[in-house]
């Protein structure tokens, strides 16, 4: 890796931040965020640290799913302003720096999109193989529904034509049928005219369903050699369109063990997704922090797929729009973290997750929110981070499903928690109450709080900045005596990190041996004042306090780093 390299591939040490504009800050008073607003608030992202801007579907739609029900591709919703407004966000944006991506939905569309609604009206409709349909009764598919509480099978018959059609969402999403040309040109149509309009990448939802063999029913008659095919023409698209300007990434929601990505990455070739979030490890995490044991997170790491392309690479992440599923662990892990995080039954969601934040999950306790947010930032791979995340905002279980965490977000101790002037029933979403509430979470209050979350939060952006080696490094983990304690090295072109992170609140003295380092070699703490010495031997002792967590570079004689 050269320092050239980091700017070529940049989403490889890149921090994103997820916004859902119509929780982020309203700008006229209508209750609803908007474009205007989020511009607004382009410094105050700077200033955390964050380089790249994930911006939640903001295109019309009737909102059944979040905005993932699409009537318009091209569109904005008028609700958060124009196209006016989004080029004036993202030119701002790209002045601080920051890069931005938008959601790709490339699975289904509403069904009040013109495509759908041309499609149903008539089997003669030169829209209806946009869709998947059958004409023969489908079995029960009530397993493979992924709102079980709100749909009994992933197909519904349309009366006026007699057929059913295929929807692995609600049945407002019908699938696209993606093995169609022209719906492939369509969707590579939409990419254009947002690269064009400044984006910088995409991430893309739902990604299995969309080339799943059932949703690619025209494929016999068309060109694709594999189903795979279709993600190398997108990024192969994606690369010819945005040459010359700066080189843009595709982030793919692939919620599938480690060993499945692969073919998603495109295997050692990397020619299809150029990022993944890394749902094994997220899940691997929590059930870490559940158990107060860090062997399953590192055997996760282990896990993870090795000589991949230099182009690709992981997400990391905590928390996100969704709920925190848990369908990649066993039955009895499971259970587990539900037990331990989600006690109530209105706190999870449809059997395999929780609708909760992490500050709530863990009762507040700063020390232990302080660690996971360390860990996320010292895993291989680039951190992302949700709305609200930077000051320890929590859930609202009053908000029925996953968008109880899809709350306001909290400015101020102001009406509405600086949010909207509106009246309190006219806000998207209601605001959260109790210990997590504005009056005693919010940015104002703790930009001005040297040892809040935020400058905590900030500080280990900061610091990821200054360390390529977290986001392009080999890991490798480090043998020591503890359980509760993850150990690991990341280490690329002579650079090396060493972190250590505490699960539990017991203290601890962690024993390291590093072979390749001697008594000259220095590991010196970013982000405490300290310096652990190498003995003879190779060895080094590291203190942790409960919930503690360190960052120590490798320096060795001459190395010219700034620390």
């Amino acid at each position: 890796m050269r320092i050239a390299d980091t700017a070529d591939l940049w989403y490889k040490n890149a921090v994103i931040y997820c916004v859902d504009l119509e929780t982020y800050l309203d700008s006229n008073g209508d209750g609803i965020g908007d474009l205007p607003g989020l511009t607004q608030r382009i410094d105050y992202l700077a200033d955390i640290g964050v380089s790249c801007l994930w911006l939640m579907p903001f295109y019309p739609s009737p909102r059944r799913d979040n905005g993932y029900d699409i009537s318009d591709m091209f569109g904005v919703d008028p609700r958060y302003g124009d196209h006016g407004d989004f080029v004036e966000l993202v030119r701002v944006a790209h002045d601080r720096g920051i890069r931005v991506i938008v959601d790709l939905v490339i699975n289904h569309t509403s069904d009040q999109h013109p495509w759908f609604r041309k499609a149903r009206a008539s089997k003669d409709s030169p829209y209806r193989d946009f869709y998947v349909w059958r004409s023969d009764t489908p079995p029960d598919t009530s397993e493979e529904a992924m709102f079980p509480g709100a749909e009994n099978g992933i197909w519904t018959y349309e009366e006026k034509t007699e057929e059913w059609y295929l929807h692995h969402f609600l049945h407002t999403q019908p699938d696209l049928n993606t093995g169609n040309p022209q719906v492939r040109d369509a969707i590579a149509k939409t990419m254009g005219f947002w690269l064009q309009l400044g984006v910088d990448g995409f991430r893309v939802d739902a990604v299995p369903f969309a080339i799943n063999q059932t949703t690619l029913s025209g494929t016999a008659q068309d060109d694709f050699m594999e189903p795979h095919d279709y993600l190398r023409t997108l990024r192969a698209f994606l690369q010819r369109r945005s040459s010359g300007t700066s080189s843009a990434m595709v982030l793919g929601e692939v919620n599938l063990p480690h060993q499945e990505q692969l073919a998603f990455f495109g295997g050692a070739d990397g020619d299809q997704l150029t990022m993944q979030f890394d749902f094994t490890v997220n899940q691997k995490t929590f059930l870490s922090f559940a158990r107060e044991d860090a062997r399953p997170l590192a055997e996760a790491l282990a896990g993870r797929p090795k000589n991949l392309s230099t182009e690709t690479q992981y997400a990391n992440f905590l928390r996100n729009h969704d709920e925190l599923t848990l369908d990649l662990l066993s039955a009895q892990e499971r259970e587990e973290v539900l037990d331990t995080f989600a006690p109530d039954e209105d706190m999870r969601f449809a059997g395999r997750g929780l609708r909760r934040r992490l500050p709530a999950m863990f009762d507040g306790d700063p020390r232990r929110i302080k660690m996971a947010y360390s860990l996320l930032f010292s895993l291989p791979g680039t951190p992302v981070l949700f709305y609200g995340e930077e000051i320890g905002m929590g859930e609202n279980l009053e908000v029925p499903g996953r968008e109880a965490v899809r709350t306001p977000m909290q400015w101020s101790q102001d009406k509405n928690g600086g949010f909207s002037s509106a009246r309190p029933s006219k806000l998207a979403r209601k605001v959260v109450e109790g210990p997590f509430g504005p009056e005693h979470v919010n940015a104002a209050q703790a930009r001005r709080d040297d040892d809040s979350l935020l400058h905590h939060v900030s500080r280990l952006a900061r610091r990821y900045r200054d360390c390529p080696e977290l986001g392009w490094g080999a890991l490798e983990i480090l043998d020591q005596p503890h359980h509760e304690v993850l150990a690991h090295r990341m280490s690329s072109s002579g650079q090396s990190m060493i972190l250590v992170h505490n699960l539990s609140p017991k203290s601890l003295v962690v024993p390291l041996t590093l072979e390749d380092e001697d008594r000259e070699t220095e590991l010196i703490d970013l982000l405490q004042d300290g310096v652990c010495a190498i003995d003879a031997e190779h060895r080094t002792e590291v203190m942790l306090e409960g919930y503690g967590y360190r960052w120590l570079r490798v320096k060795r004689p001459g190395d010219p780093r700034l620390l």
